[in-house]
């Protein structure tokens, strides 16, 4: 089960720091919208990966640990959320961050609804076919 884990968290960290740089590339601004981004869409693909594997038998536990706890542990950025937040304020940028916070703890938890929902529609839909 650790290796699992290893290899999901290997390909999940190396995800987030291709992602994060191409989107804040893309974005050209100093507001970290790389870390945004990654945080809305992990919080996306494990309310979605989550609620299918544990609808569906077709995922094993170890599949679920490599996708769970390794890709999307790997991939989403609690620590460097909390970082971009406490530079934002220390540059005296309190509104961005304020504005950074409210956007990725209220779009991340809207995107884990989002991805719950989503599971349970393709479960349900499976079960139909």
């Amino acid at each position: 089960m650790i290796w699992y884990v290893a290899i999901g968290g290997a390909v999940g960290s190396v995800a987030r720091f291709l992602f994060a740089v191409l989107i804040q590339r893309w974005s050209a601004s100093t507001f970290p919208a790389g870390t945004l981004v990654i945080n809305i869409t992990g919080s996306f693909l494990l309310g979605f990966l989550m609620r299918y594997a544990l609808g569906t038998s077709s995922v094993t536990p170890e599949v679920r640990a490599l996708l769970t706890t390794g890709f999307c542990g790997g991939y989403t950025t609690f620590s460097t959320f909390s970082y971009d937040s406490i530079m934002l304020m220390e540059s005296g940028q309190y509104g961005r961050a304020g504005l950074y916070v409210a956007l990725s703890v209220g779009a991340s938890l809207l995107a884990t609804v989002a991805g719950i929902a989503t599971a349970h529609a393709l479960l349900a839909f499976r079960a139909r076919a």
